[in-house]
């Protein structure tokens, strides 16, 4: 090529990458989700936590988030980064079965961290997939191997971390060069709903809860401040349900609902499978189907539409739901229960539909507008805002964006 068109070439070329636009800041920021489990949407208040209340303020917040039913931990966590009811992802509960598996508790490492039990593509997945780092500060899901994939970071669970620790972490990861840095982050946060179960969303032990939390999101806030970071990260804060309180004494025996040698109950707390035993299904539905003095229980495939559930093979033949404010246990359980059968506890799993139910969603950063309120939507929606946050295609959900496109900028 004749030296006057290189050099034509090469000043067109100088000319364009000087003319070209950049992609706006959200499109690169990174997508930090973090989880206050159990945390209602009313207890972010300027008095309870201000640096949190502040920050929803500003930015986006919602009324509240409606659970996946049964409004339950990993049922729900899972959800929100999947699209997924439980239904259709296949944690159908906290405790559970599967002809397969065999039995999963929450505090079983092993089945925790077996990929078979999650089904759907979270996040992380799909992010990893696209050649996204990804890492995860707890986060139910993360700890497996899904579909032979893992977030580039990840940190099994430990109880008792406290939330400041969990900050630092996370900081660390944003610290990290542009190239290096996480795309998308999560963290999980237990002090709340640790608390308000042990004690009553409404104890003091649950408000100094908020506070620690509400600590750690100030620490997080200034950590990005410090590193000129505001305009870098997206931050999406929620919750996987809100909390009810239980009275002194509101509690039964799972076996009083029916006799082991009847059904045996899968999962205890506030919704109750049961499977009946060979030969046993009529004696157990005569037993428990129909209105009781403290619950209600549904052949699987009879439940409420609305709840959207009753079709996966893990979930038991009969599905008992709790009223609000009554808990059925295990033997066990049960007996640890009576000996506080005086003092006040909290639960959720509860109706999804009660306000006592709700979760929380706050969002802030470069893609979201200023001062915006949301109304009550379902928590499956937010699986499609954080997928366009990392401008990724979905994967199949159950989840809709509409409710959520007046919080973005971009959408204004």
């Amino acid at each position: 090529m004749p030296s006057f068109l290189r050099a034509l070439a090469l000043a067109l070329l100088l000319l364009s990458a000087g003319c070209a636009t950049p992609p706006p800041a959200h499109r690169t920021a990174t997508l930090l989700l973090i989880s206050v489990d159990g945390l209602r949407p009313a207890d972010v208040n300027a008095a309870a936590m201000p640096a949190l209340s502040a920050l929803g303020d500003a930015n986006v917040r919602a009324e509240g988030m409606r659970p996946s039913y049964p409004a339950l931990t990993f049922p729900n966590h899972y959800a929100l980064v999947t699209g997924l009811r439980p239904d259709r992802h296949g944690i159908v509960h906290n405790s559970m079965a599967d002809a397969a598996l065999g039995k999963f508790r929450t505090s079983d490492r092993a089945a925790v961290e077996t990929g078979g039990w999650w089904g759907g593509a979270p996040v992380w997945v799909s992010a990893q997939r696209a050649g996204l780092r990804t890492a995860t500060m707890f986060w139910p899901g993360s700890e497996a191997d899904i579909d032979g994939v893992r977030p580039w970071q990840w940190r099994p669970y430990r109880d008792g971390t406290r939330a400041a620790d969990s900050v630092a972490q996370v900081l660390q990861w944003l610290a990290l060069p542009a190239r290096e840095r996480p795309r998308f982050v999560t963290m999980y946060l237990d002090q709340v709903d640790e608390a308000s179960h042990d004690h009553g969303p409404d104890s003091p032990q649950a408000a100094a809860a908020r506070r620690e939390v509400d600590a750690a999101i100030a620490q997080l806030l200034q950590g990005l401040r410090d590193a000129g970071q505001m305009d870098a990260v997206n931050l999406l804060v929620v919750s996987d349900h809100g909390f009810e309180t239980i009275p002194p004494g509101h509690v039964l025996r799972v076996e009083d609902m029916a006799p082991a040698d009847v059904a045996e109950a899968v999962s205890d707390g506030q919704v109750i499978g049961f499977a009946p035993l060979p030969g046993r299904t009529a004696e157990a539905e005569r037993l428990l189907l129909g209105r009781h003095a403290h619950y209600e229980c549904w052949r699987k495939h009879e439940l409420p539409a609305r709840w959207h559930y009753g079709t996966h093979p893990r979930i038991p033949a009969i599905v008992c739901q709790m009223d609000a404010g009554w808990d059925a246990l295990w033997p066990k359980k049960y007996a640890n229960a009576m000996q506080r059968k005086d003092e006040t506890r909290g639960s959720h799993g509860f109706d999804p539909d009660l306000p006592s139910m709700r979760a929380t969603f706050i969002a802030a950063g470069p893609a979201f507008a200023h001062g915006v309120r949301l109304p009550v939507f379902d928590n499956v929606d937010v699986y499609p805002l954080l997928m366009r946050l990392l401008a990724l295609p979905v994967e199949p959900n159950d989840g809709e964006i509409a409710p959520l496109l007046p919080a973005l900028e971009d959408a204004q």
